[in-house]
């Protein structure tokens, strides 16, 4: 009965969304003729009277004109269109950071521009030391863009509802790097077209930015009022600055709390017009497979498939995918894992990653990997099986905003495939959000997973949340879930408390969080399962006012009691205390001591030969860790830890990082190494990778990946050429292998890809 409701609340919900959001937004009549809309009341200083371009208060907020022009933007990076000697620009940024509120040391002149079609951003980045500024990365999309040089964002918050919007931020090497925002947090795989070019100057340098409205999503066509808002970084300085003034407590993502920004009124967005894009592709490929039992050899596939996406608003998408392929996607970096829980690796996938933000759950979006706190809906669960990829032969979605609801609703089948242990099955996700007060939400979630060739797998999970925003630095968030499975009649709820305290100077987390033994959401995540943890966390972090080494000192502690949920035998009692150094050069130190007491309910095996018999163990550890700044040639993460482990020790030494030969060129090395010696066995467990990246332009990238597991006796390699050819439409050549160390042969092949794809994206 369970597994019926879902499959029939969803097709009633779609057709209710297609009917009763498209004719809320529509702003024309028919007769062709616009319909004016309500705009929201501004938050912030009214609007600038032209020839004015920007209106300030007294506590930092603003607000801005964009201006309407007659031709499209010269798209060079060089401000000399005649719009730039007749537009005054919008100046006098804030920093953030290293001294909050004070006017920014290096001036950034900005322009807002649109015609009928696009959106322009430009701006001149003065610097009064140019031949110190440093750009480093040219991939698409690289985090290292904004980590390893000087380089500037913008954000619009085009609902105007504080929580959601769209980032875009490049640096004067015209990298591309663009996001989602949802409640504050950086969705980093969104992606969308637009275009940027940038140049130097003799005293810094220009950029000019092209984002077709299209490419965004907002209430409705006509005339706007959006949240707007800048950052720049001058990395030689360490220098955060932006347009309205932002608590230093927000750190690197202030630039994402969208309460915080700038209003940008004057924008007339286009009428909905068809606004539909097609992106077909085509893939053929040779497989080698050793270690299937019935092994094969250049097999080769042809197949093809495509997405279509259609606004039934300006601010609500249904995504259409068939016979959906991820042959593109970069292979996962391997992880050593010495503890009894499973390891999470992150979502890459375009199709899944938009619209991430509607669908987290519980304010999971937040919590990094290896949380405790269970995934109601994780995608990765979907077309992945056994560490291998699963047909999926069909999948509808709709996404985006109606009034104050956000909505998520997900529907995909996926087919059979024997050597993955996967049959036909069904998945479906329902979530909605409301937002309430001023910067709160609450919300539910629905998922079903039913095989749909006869089985009698089902799996059903519900569960209700809320996030609680009181101020800046003030967060309630909780959840109740539940989930119903054949053969499981108790036990089958999870509930979170959360209450943060996070300012810039102190600190206080206080969580209690319970998952059942019978809580199993088949198509999210857990790390573990059936326990009641407590954890209460202090932190202070004075930040100086003299030094010209130390930017911030942080102290911090924290206590986490983990107890079965059942029988309430103590899991887990750690004590931890953490001591940070960041520098002005934006190096970090940091150093930590953490005390454990875990109980194991059964034996563990660590390695072969070397297994931990079920008991109690008490342990200590130290570690010591330092980072370089990614701006750096040579930049990283190098970690050292000694302690005691399950009644031995163990070491373990590692270094993550980039080598930059050039903009065009860098290594990314990694290193990892165990040695433990316990009373029940001794063993050392070496992985090591290195990424090899050349960047010819920021649409054009090869990748190469090594990795080499000795506990494993495997050496995988992949070779990955991304081609952006049009802005939207990409070329992948993708080769891979997998090999043995212990073969008879010196290294003996276990599987070999080679693929060839071709999409092509249709807008009309």
């Amino acid at each position: 009965m369970v597994s019926n409701r879902p499959r029939l609340v969803a097709p009633l919900l779609l057709g209710a969304l297609l009917a009763r959001p498209a004719a809320a937004g529509r702003a024309h009549s028919g007769d062709g003729q616009t319909v004016r809309k309500e705009l929201p009341e501004i938050d912030g200083p009214q609007a600038p009277v032209a020839p004015a371009m920007i209106n300030r208060n007294p506590e930092g907020k603003a607000t801005i004109r964009a201006v309407r022009i007659a031709k499209p933007i010269n798209l060079d990076g060089h401000l000399d269109d005649e719009a730039y000697s007749t537009i005054p620009a919008i100046s006098d940024f804030i920093q953030q950071v290293p001294r909050e509120g004070q006017p920014a040391t290096e001036p950034t002149d900005i322009w807002v521009m649109f015609d009928d079609a696009t959106l322009y951003v430009s701006g001149y980045c003065h610097d009064s030391q140019p031949e110190r500024s440093v750009a480093t990365e040219m991939r698409r999309d690289h985090n290292n863009i904004f980590q390893g040089g000087d380089n500037i964002s913008v954000v619009f918050d085009t609902y105007y509802d504080k929580r959601n919007g769209f980032f875009f931020q490049t640096n004067k090497l015209s990298a591309l790097r663009d996001q989602a925002i949802s409640e504050g947090q950086q969705l980093i795989a969104w992606n969308t077209v637009w275009t940027v070019r940038s140049a130097e100057t003799r005293d810094g340098w220009t950029f000019e930015m092209a984002i077709p409205f299209k490419s965004l999503r907002y209430r409705h066509p006509g005339p706007q009022v959006w949240g707007i808002n800048f950052r720049r970084i001058v990395k030689w300085k360490n220098e955060i600055s932006l347009l309205t003034r932002m608590p230093a407590s927000y750190g690197n993502a202030g630039v994402s709390q969208l309460q915080e920004a700038a209003t940008l009124v004057g924008v007339e967005t286009p009428g909905l017009a068809k606004n539909l894009e097609i992106k077909p592709y085509g893939l053929s490929s040779l497989t080698t497979n050793q270690a299937a039992a019935a092994p094969f050899s250049n097999d080769a596939h042809a197949t093809a498939g495509g997405d279509v996406k259609y606004g039934l608003t300006s601010s609500l998408t249904a995504d259409l995918t068939v016979n959906t392929d991820f042959a593109q996607v970069e292979e996962d970096l391997q992880q050593v894992n010495l503890t009894r829980f499973s390891l999470q690796f992150p979502e890459k996938r375009d199709f899944f990653l938009e619209g991430q933000g509607i669908f987290a759950f519980g304010d999971r979006a937040r919590i990094s990997a290896g949380s405790d706190v269970p995934i109601v809906f994780f995608s990765r669960r979907i077309g992945l099986s056994a560490g291998q990829t699963v047909p999926v032969q069909i999948g509808g979605r709709v996404t985006g905003k109606a009034g104050s609801y956000d909505i998520g609703l997900l529907n995909i089948q996926t087919g059979r495939k024997d050597a993955a242990r996967a049959v036909p099955t069904n998945f479906s996700v329902l979530r909605i959000k409301r937002d309430i007060l001023r910067r709160s939400s609450i919300g539910v979630i629905a998922t079903e997973r039913v095989e749909t060739s006869g089985g009698d797998g089902t799996n059903f999970a519900a569960g209700a949340d809320t996030v609680l925003r009181f101020n800046d630095e003030t967060t309630l968030t909780g959840y109740y879930a539940l989930t119903r499975t054949p053969g499981v009649e108790k036990d089958d709820a999870s509930y979170r408390g959360r209450f943060d305290y996070l300012a810039d100077r102190y600190g206080i987390v206080l969580e209690h969080l319970l998952v059942g033994g019978g809580f199993n959401p088949e198509i999210g995540f857990l790390r573990r399962t059936d326990f009641r943890r407590s954890f209460a966390q202090a932190r202070f972090s004075p930040r100086s006012k003299t030094s010209k080494v130390v930017r911030k000192l942080s102290a911090q502690g924290s206590f986490d009691y983990v107890t079965a949920a059942t029988s309430g035998v103590l899991e887990n009692r750690t004590v931890a205390v953490n001591l940070d150094a960041e520098f002005h050069s934006s190096d970090l130190a940091g150093f930590d001591y953490i005390h454990d007491h875990e109980f194991l309910p059964a034996k563990l095996i660590l390695a072969p030969g070397v297994t931990v018999p079920a008991g109690s163990y008490t342990s200590d550890k130290l570690v010591a860790s330092y980072t370089l700044g990614q701006q750096r040639k040579v930049s990283g993460t190098a970690t050292a830890s000694w302690g005691t482990f399950y009644d031995g020790t163990r070491v373990e030494t590692i270094y993550t990082g980039r080598i930059g030969f050039s903009p065009r060129f860098s290594v990314e090395p990694s290193i990892t190494l165990n040695w433990v010696d316990l009373p029940f066995g001794r063993f050392t467990s070496q992985l090591a990778s290195a990424r090899f990246i050349l960047t010819t332009s920021p649409r054009l990238s090869m990748t190469g990946l090594v990795q080499v597991n000795a506990a494993a006796h495997t050496v995988s390699s992949s070779l990955r050429l991304r081609w952006e050819y049009t802005p939207g439409s990409e070329m992948f050549l993708v080769y891979s292998d997998g090999r043995d160390t212990t073969s008879a042969t010196p290294i003996g092949l276990l599987n070999r890809s080679l693929v060839f794809k071709l999409t092509k994206l249709l807008r009309f």
